[in-house]
């Protein structure tokens, strides 16, 4: 998000009585695309661009397992003193005491140092390269993804890479598991599944069939990323015998997180090779 949407957003919501808020949880990685990006910013430091950004805003919601580097843990920020005492009152009443929320003091400690970390230019740098990379491999082999890369993860096309699999038999969600039974990389659907449930029960076939891959912080080396794209390159050469799924169990609400799926046809995920 460049600053000029977020200062025009910001100006549109106060022109209103809107407060406006941020979802922060990659605040860091959009501060330094921001300085990559924008013109006006190269000679800031992400934290200065960062700075700016929160400016914008009346408060924010972060989930700090993103741009925070903990493994757990997020915070709720307000400028208005009355709103934040509500939700301190809130939160005695559901997660624990206003000084801890909820949390130990060694998530606290990692939330408070991750935060300041995530802005180092270094890692920022690295992380968004890697991502980069493992982008530039899959694009030269031919692998459908959404371009250009970002900041946290790639996104692969799955209604461009198996468009024999039609939509009601969810072709996001057959390729991730397909890629989790290949080579063990876990992905997430954002597809039909998490999107397709309409509020009257009927379904409707989401607009897009993505696979994403998002990656871990401070976790995968170059080597990773190519075993990454050599799983991925062979599952695109075999994409002709990738097979979709059928919803056999699922809550009303948050099916992404527990549905149950069973091949939509015999003979499993993948078909047998006809060379075999």
């Amino acid at each position: 998000v460049s600053m000029a949407n977020l200062r025009g957003a910001s100006e549109l919501c106060r022109n209103h009585g809107i407060p406006f808020f941020l979802d922060a949880c990659r605040f860091a990685e959009n501060a330094y695309f921001i300085k990559l990006r924008e013109e006006g910013y190269r000679d800031k430091t992400p934290l200065q661009i960062a700075q700016e950004m929160f400016q914008c805003a009346d408060g924010c919601t972060m989930s700090a397992k993103k741009d925070g580097l903990s493994n757990i843990g997020g915070f709720l920020a307000l400028n208005d003193a009355a709103l934040a005492q509500k939700a301190k009152n809130m939160l005695i009443l559901s997660e624990g005491y206003i000084t801890y929320g909820g949390l130990a003091g060694y998530d606290l400690e990692a939330i408070a140092l991750g935060l300041e970390e995530a802005l180092h230019e270094d890692y920022l740098s690295y992380r968004i390269r890697s991502i980069q990379y493992l982008g530039e491999l899959l694009t030269k082999a031919g692998v459908p993804i959404v371009q250009p890369p970002g900041g946290h993860a790639i996104y692969i096309d799955a209604k461009a890479m198996l468009p024999h699999i039609p939509a009601r038999e969810y072709p996001a969600w057959a390729l991730s598991l397909v890629m989790f039974l290949e080579g063990g990389i876990r992905s997430v659907e954002i597809g039909s599944v998490m999107f397709g449930l309409q509020p009257d029960g009927s379904e409707r076939p989401a607009e897009n069939e993505l696979v994403r891959l998002a990656f871990p912080r401070r976790v995968y080396t170059q080597s990773h990323s190519e075993y990454l794209a050599e799983v991925i390159i062979y599952i695109y050469n075999i994409r002709h015998r990738i097979r979709g799924v059928r919803m056999v169990e699922s809550p009303p609400v948050l099916r992404h997180f527990t549905a149950k799926f069973e091949p939509a046809s015999e003979g499993g995920l993948v078909k047998e090779n006809d060379c075999s």
